[in-house]
C-alpha cells in the first residue's frame, strides 16, 4: 500500500518537473574544440540521463571483470566449505552410531576441506576415540588446547583421556586449569572437588562448594547438604588430635543436615568427651527422631563412661520411647539387656522382630543370648545361627557396589562425595529368602543376642578395596565396568 502510493507521489513529481521544463523553454550550448553544439534544454538533460547510464554499464562491466578472479576463488571456498560441512555432518552421525571407519574418513575430509575448524578438530577426536586410537584423540585434543575458542573443550578431552590411562596427576591438573579458565563449567569444578576429597583437603572443598553455590551450579539445598558432609569428614580427622575444633564443625554440620547420622555421632561423642552429657544427649535425641540409626545407639549407650549395664539399658529404653519403638530401638536394648545378663527381657523385646521377615542381626543376636545363657555349645544357639545364614540382610552403608557397617565421606570407587546411603544391600549370593518366614524356635530361656551387628558383606562376600585410614575397610559386592565416555559438545 504505501509502496504504491511512493511511486504515485514520485510519478507526479516527475510529471510535474517535465511540465515545468516545458512552459519554460531554453537552449543550451556546448562549445568544445572549435566546434560549437547547441540544443534545448529538455534533450540536454535526456542526453546527460543516457550518459550516465552508459557510464554506469561501462563500469559494472568493468568491474565485473576486474573482480572475476575473486569471486571465482570465493565461489570455490563456499563449494568446500559446504562439501566439509557435509563431512562434517556425516562424520557427528558416524559416531554416534559407533561407526569407526566411517567416523574416521569423514573426520579426515572434513580437517582437509576446513582446516583447523573446531568441529573439525571435534570429529577427529571423537573419531580417534571411538577407534581405540588414544594417542590420535590426545593430539587432537592438544592442537584445541592450542586454540583460544576450543582451550576448555581440548582440556576436557585430555581429563578424559588421562582418567582413561589412570594418570590422576595429569587428569586434576586439565580440570584445575579448565576451572581457572572457565568457572563456571561443571566438569571441571566436580573434578576439582573430587581431587581435594582423595586428598582430604576439607578446607578446600568447603570453598570449592561455595564456588560452585555462588556461580549457580548447584542448588541451595545440595550446597547444605555436601558443607555437612564435608565438615562432618573434617571432624572426624580432627576428632582425636583437635576435639574442640571438631566439635564445632561437627555442630554446623548438624545444622545444616539434622538427619545426617555420622555428624550427629561424631558431635555427640565429641559432647561426652568434653563431659557435656545433656547436650551430647540432645544432639544425639534430635537426630535419633528423624533417622533411628544403630551408630546413634551406640554413642547415646555409651555417652557416660562408666555407667553400669543397667543404666545403659534404661538409657536404650529411653531411645525406644523417643522413637515408638523402632526396631533399631529394639535391637539396643536387646543389647544393652544382654550385657546386663536379663536374657528374658532381651527376649521379649526381639519378640515382636522375629515373626514378620526377620533379618541376619535378629537370629544372631537371638543366638548369642543363647551361648551367654546356656553356653556356644547349645543347640537353640546352633540353631539361630543357621537360621542366620538363610535370613535376608540387614541395612549397611552402600556406595558403588560397596557394602561396609561404617560410614566415609566418599566413594573409594568413584571418588563422589555423599555417596554412602544405608540401605539394603542388594542379594548378590542367591540367599534363600524364603526360610525368613519359618516359624522361629521355641526362645528357651537363654536364646537371644548380638555382639555388635555384624557388617553386612560378611556373608561371603570378600573384600575388593579399601577406603581412606580411620573410615573403613570395606566388605565388597562387585562394581560393573565404567562405560567408555566420548568427549563431545554436549558432555
Amino acid at each position: 500500500m504505501w509502496r504504491a502510493l511512493a511511486f504515485l507521489a514520485l510519478l507526479a513529481l516527475a510529471a510535474y518537473g517535465a511540465v515545468w521544463l516545458a512552459d519554460r523553454p531554453g537552449v543550451v550550448t556546448v562549445t568544445w574544440g572549435g566546434y560549437e553544439l547547441a540544443t534545448s534544454l529538455a534533450a540536454a538533460l535526456v542526453g546527460v540521463m543516457v550518459l550516465a547510464v552508459v557510464l554506469g554499464f561501462i563500469w559494472a562491466f568493468a568491474r565485473g571483470i576486474l573482480n572475476l578472479p575473486e569471486r571465482l576463488t570465493l565461489s570455490s571456498r563456499r563449494r568446500r566449505q559446504a562439501r566439509g560441512y557435509n563431512a562434517l555432518s556425516r562424520g557427528m552421525v558416524a559416531v554416534g552410531s559407533g561407526d569407526p571407519i566411517a567416523a574416521r574418513r569423514h573426520a579426515g575430509e572434513a580437517e582437509r576441506l576446513l582446516g583447523a575448524e573446531p568441529l573439525a578438530l571435534l570429529l577427529t577426536a571423537q573419531a580417534a576415540q571411538i577407534s581405540g586410537d588414544r594417542a590420535g584423540a590426545e593430539r587432537a585434543f592438544r592442537r584445541m588446547v592450542d586454540d583460544p575458542e576450543t582451550r576448555v573443550l581440548g582440556l576436557r578431552g585430555l581429563f578424559v583421556e588421562a582418567r582413561r590411562q589412570d594418570d590422576e596427576t595429569s587428569a586434576r591438573a586439565y580440570a584445575i586449569e579448565a576451572a581457572r579458565l572457565a568457572p563456571s563449567v561443571t566438569w571441571a569444578n566436580e573434578a576439582v572437588m573430587e581431587g581435594q576429597c582423595a586428598d582430604r583437603d576439607w578446607a578446600g572443598a568447603l570453598d570449592t562448594v561455595s564456588r560452585r553455590a555462588a556461580l549457580g551450579l548447584s542448588d541451595k539445598a545440595a550446597m547444605r547438604r555436601q558443607r555437612a558432609v564435608l565438615l562432618t569428614a573434617s571432624a572426624l580427622d580432627l576428632e582425636a588430635g583437635d576435639p574442640e575444633r571438631a566439635l564445632a564443625q561437627a555442630r554446623e554440620a548438624v545444622k545444616l543436615a539434622p538427619d545426617l547420622v555420622p555428624a550427629a555421632a561424631v558431635a555427640g561423642r565429641l559432647f561426652a568427651r568434653r563431659g557435656d552429657l545433656k547436650r551430647g544427649a540432645k544432639v544425639v535425641e534430635a537426630a535419633w527422631r528423624a533417622n533411628p540409626h544403630p551408630d546413634l545407639a551406640r554413642v547415646y549407650l555409651d555417652l557416660r563412661t562408666g555407667d553400669s549395664s543397667r543404666d545403659r539399658l534404661a538409657r536404650a529404653e529411653t531411645l525406644a520411647r523417643i522413637s515408638s519403638w523402632h526396631p533399631e530401638a529394639r535391637f539396643a536394648i536387646a543389647r544393652a539387656a544382654l550385657d546386663a545378663r536379663e536374657f528374658g527381657r532381651a527376649r521379649d523385646v526381639l519378640a515382636p522382630l522375629l515373626t514378620d521377615q526377620p533379618t541376619v542381626r535378629a537370629y544372631e543376636l537371638m543366638a548369642e543370648i543363647e551361648e551367654a545363657e546356656h553356653g556356644a555349645q547349645s543347640g537353640k544357639a546352633r540353631e539361630w545361627q543357621a537360621r542366620a545364614a538363610r535370613a535376608p540382610r540387614d541395612p549397611a552403608w552402600c556406595a558403588d557396589g560397596l557394602v561396609t557397617d561404617r560410614w566415609a565421606p566418599i566413594s573409594p570407587v568413584s571418588g563422589r562425595l555423599d555417596a554412602f546411603v544405608w540401605q539394603t544391600p542388594p542379594d548378590l549370593l542367591g540367599r534363600a529368602h524364603g526360610t525368613a518366614h519359618e516359624p522361629a524356635p521355641a526362645a528357651a530361656p537363654g536364646s537371644l543376642n548380638g555382639s555388635a551387628p555384624a557388617p553386612m558383606a560378611g556373608n561371603g562376600a570378600a573384600p575388593v578395596g579399601t577406603i581412606p585410614s580411620g573410615t573403613v575397610t570395606p566388605p565388597v559386592v562387585p562394581v560393573s565396568a565404567k562405560v567408555p565416555e566420548v568427549v563431545g559438545p554436549g558432555r
